[in-house]
């Protein structure tokens, strides 16, 4: 029977500008965005555990992460990830559906779970006088889920009515869903997280216990807990709780491979229900995890955050701003994932000015081939470190936000460690690195594009061929 006692909740939250987060930056040193109070364990089963301490309220977040996505699924079985995280809540063979989350709610905590391309997670913080129910709970559901029929045919209901709450009725979420598996065609990255709605319609109870013991095992899980404990008591607990746990013999990970960097322009167009049109154009990059080059993801993290850094960056200032051709544009691309990322640029033309789809492609191929032509100026790189870093450093002031990044990195197969080299590295970006890295990757034979075009608009103008 799980025990249970009193407990009492604290919170925690604060937020201060870039230019003092430089500041601090500067004074904590090089590897200010992990101090060394972190620990790291390994149980005989595999299960890893890192604990990292933060004493500055009386609370903590564990965050058990799994080595398991939607980038694994075979085909006619996506979602079956998504699905299972949803059926880990509904009881174990100790466990009744929902006792999991009114035992955490009750003592004054808060839980959740994600499902990603690369893993999925379960969550809580709480109370520090709380950390051996919450590893009794998640020892339990690791070891004794129980998917009973009928409830997984009404929680199949809730899945398919969430993807048509945040996917299919919203006409921008779809375009992105269509954009994706275009972008990353041949991979695993190219369905879905939340599935295909005809894969969730026909997803069985038997699939995704399947699914449950083949990759819910201590040697593909990662444990992280961070806030005000003592890192030998938490070892000790979690051998006492996940030690008898078996380690399991793992399906091969299926490998994220496909279309390389200079695969030829794909385009896509599509008409929605929306106002304005939209235009994306994505370029298949390497990251920290696929790079050939350590250098090359940092460098690549400049150039964005010169291209969307806030209101001195060369987008809102040039094109927003300035010509005025874009009523909103940005930027994105991420460090860490296990297949190669996405840098995506997106962009709504000023109609209000007369600028058309191809006067914003035009206008966002130029800024892209500027940075091959022309080295970026001192005061950027100074502006977006400043940026990076100071995101960095600020959060620690969030023992959640401190979790997922050991987490994150964990699941992909790397250490927590590396996290320690992310400022010295960003410090190290030089101008010349980004020019090579945009002649590099941001090619004409590597782009994707997508128009997303109102439906009752006129039809769109011929399609631009890139100028890049």
């Amino acid at each position: 029977m799980l025990r249970i006692q009193q407990l009492h909740p604290a919170i925690l939250i604060s937020s201060f500008s870039t230019l003092l987060l430089f500041s601090l930056t500067t004074a904590f040193g090089a590897h200010a965005s992990l101090p060394t109070n972190t620990h790291e364990y390994q149980l005989a089963n595999g299960l890893k555990l890192i604990v990292k301490e933060d004493h500055r309220a009386p609370i903590f977040v564990s965050q058990l992460w799994y080595r398991i996505g939607s980038s694994n699924e075979p085909a006619g079985q996506t979602g079956v990830s998504h699905v299972l995280e949803h059926m880990m809540f509904k009881g174990t063979t100790k466990t009744k559906a929902g006792e999991f989350a009114e035992l955490i709610t009750r003592y004054g905590g808060t839980h959740n779970a994600f499902t990603t391309r690369d893993h999925t997670g379960y969550y809580q913080v709480v109370p520090n006088d709380r950390l051996e129910l919450i590893l009794e709970l998640e020892a339990d559901r690791m070891k004794n889920l129980r998917i009973d029929e009928e409830e997984f045919q009404r929680e199949l209901k809730v899945v398919m009515e969430e993807r048509r709450q945040r996917t299919d009725d919203q006409p921008t979420s779809l375009a992105f869903e269509h954009f994706t598996a275009v972008a990353f065609a041949g991979t695993g990255y190219s369905h879905p997280v939340i599935g295909w709605m005809k894969d969730i319609e026909g997803l069985t109870a038997k699939q995704a216990m399947d699914w449950y013991k083949q990759w819910y095992a201590p040697n593909n899980a990662t444990l992280v807990v961070v806030g005000d404990l003592n890192p030998t008591e938490v070892f000790e607990q979690v051998k006492r709780q996940f030690g008898s746990i078996p380690r399991s013999t793992l399906p091969q990970s299926k490998p994220i491979t496909g279309l390389g960097y200079r695969s030829g322009q794909r385009r896509i167009e599509m008409k929605l229900k929306i106002r304005m049109p939209h235009i994306y154009l994505g370029f298949r990059v390497p990251n920290v995890i696929t790079a050939e080059h350590s250098w090359e993801p940092y460098a690549l993290k400049m150039l964005i955050g010169v291209l969307d850094g806030g209101f001195s960056a060369r987008i809102e200032k040039e094109l927003v701003r300035g010509s005025e051709v874009a009523s909103s544009a940005g930027a994105h691309y991420s460090l860490y994932s296990r297949g190669d990322s996405l840098l995506m640029i997106t962009g709504i033309p000023n109609q209000q000015k007369g600028f058309s789809l191809d006067d914003l492609e035009t206008a966002l191929l130029k800024q892209l081939n500027q940075f091959k032509t022309e080295l970026v100026s001192e005061p950027e790189l100074k502006r977006v470190r400043s940026q990076l870093i100071s995101q960095q450093v600020f959060s620690q002031d969030s023992i959640t936000a401190q979790a997922n990044r050991i987490g994150r990195i964990e699941s992909l197969g790397r250490s927590w460690k590396t996290l320690e080299d992310e400022t010295t590295q960003l410090q190290a970006v030089t101008a010349e690195q980004i020019q090579q890295v945009a002649q590099k990757y941001l090619s004409a034979d590597a782009i994707t594009a997508a128009r997303l075009l109102p439906i009752k608009a006129a039809p769109g103008t011929q399609k631009n061929q890139s100028p890049l």
